[in-house]
């Protein structure tokens, strides 16, 4: 492995991230900055070989890594780590015995390294060192025990989903196949998997566009005072299928169209309730029927469904006060 002594940026860069988990003595930093080494390794280069001893504990600057070990005659891939990450061999830390798994570039890479022996002596008189291995440590077995639960238990999508959330990114970066091993898929069913959540996502965000105009109609332009709107009519007015209309209701809104339209022509009964200047003029059936309700009975139950009470009692529960007596008429 070629190396060279790396630059002074490049382990202050180090130094800086550590020191956001633990401050970094001077001591340490001295250490680090005389016996850090930097590489370059070109995509598909192998740092370490499966049954050899690690070395080194890499620092990716710019680049990928993957673990991957050999079952059956099989490769299969036990990790990647991209940009800002620690790689080492876990199975054979610090050069104790030999390393269960192979360490791969995946991509051209910018690694600093720092030999093995040299973090030995270090961990003897640095606490610092101590207390930011740990954290590492204790991060790794985690994260870890998680990809391995998940592998484990969740079927394909809970395992897509799983990575999507926990490696931003990394699906439009990294080399399908791999990260189909590093979740136990077959690369088809990766695919398969990745084009379902594709198209629901499309599908959302179709969703919401028509979210938006739904209640552009019916709020800004307030078609729910139009006593006969229909599913039918506000679907043509709108463009789309009745079909799929009824579907956003259902499933975005978790109302029926009727219940939707009632829900606002209640809201505006309510505000205008709340007006006693208002009430004075008018009836709370008038204000029913100008919100679209074109009957007694309908506008009562909706009310009482939608609000939980009556609309005389509604007014009461206000507290407003009683300089005009409101004309509520049961």
């Amino acid at each position: 492995m070629n190396t060279q002594k790396a630059s002074r940026e490049d382990v202050s860069y180090i130094l800086g991230i550590l020191g956001f988990i633990y401050p970094v003595s001077k001591e340490l930093s001295k250490a680090f900055y005389e016996n850090a080494v930097g590489l370059r390794v070109k995509k598909g280069n192998v740092l370490l070989n499966e049954g050899e001893h690690c070395r080194y504990m890499y620092f990716i600057k710019r680049g990928a890594l993957m673990g991957q070990t050999s079952h059956q005659g099989k490769k299969i891939v036990t990790y990647i780590s991209i940009d800002n990450e620690f790689v080492s061999s876990i199975s054979g830390l610090h050069g104790a015995k030999p390393s269960k798994e192979a360490i791969i570039a995946v991509e051209d890479s910018e690694l600093i390294a720092i030999h093995n022996d040299i973090l030995k002596k270090l961990f003897l008189s640095h606490f610092d060192l101590n207390f930011l291995f740990r954290v590492m440590v204790e991060k790794y077995y985690s994260d870890a025990q998680e990809r391995a639960h998940i592998i484990r238990m969740g079927n394909a999508k809970e395992r897509y989903l799983y990575f999507m959330e926990t490696k931003p990114g990394y699906i439009e970066r990294l080399p399908l196949d791999l990260v189909a091993s590093m979740l136990d898929m077959k690369l088809p069913t990766l695919q398969k998997v990745q084009k379902q959540h594709q198209l629901s996502q499309q599908r959302d965000r179709e969703t919401e566009a028509w979210c938006q105009k739904i209640e552009d109609y019916i709020v800004r332009q307030e078609m729910y005072k139009i006593p006969d709107l229909s599913l039918k009519k506000m679907a043509e007015d709108l463009s789309i299928p009745s079909h799929k209309l009824s579907s956003i209701f259902n499933h975005s809104y978790q109302l029926t169209f009727t219940d939707f339209i009632n829900r606002h022509r209640v809201e505006n009964v309510q505000r205008h309730i709340a007006d006693s200047q208002l009430m004075h003029s008018y009836t709370i059936e008038t204000l029913a029927k100008k919100s679209g309700f074109s009957a007694r009975s309908a506008f009562y139950n909706a009310f009482k469904k939608i609000a939980g009470m009556t609309p005389a009692q509604y007014r009461a529960s206000l507290q407003l006060p009683q300089t005009v007596q409101p004309r509520i008429q049961h």
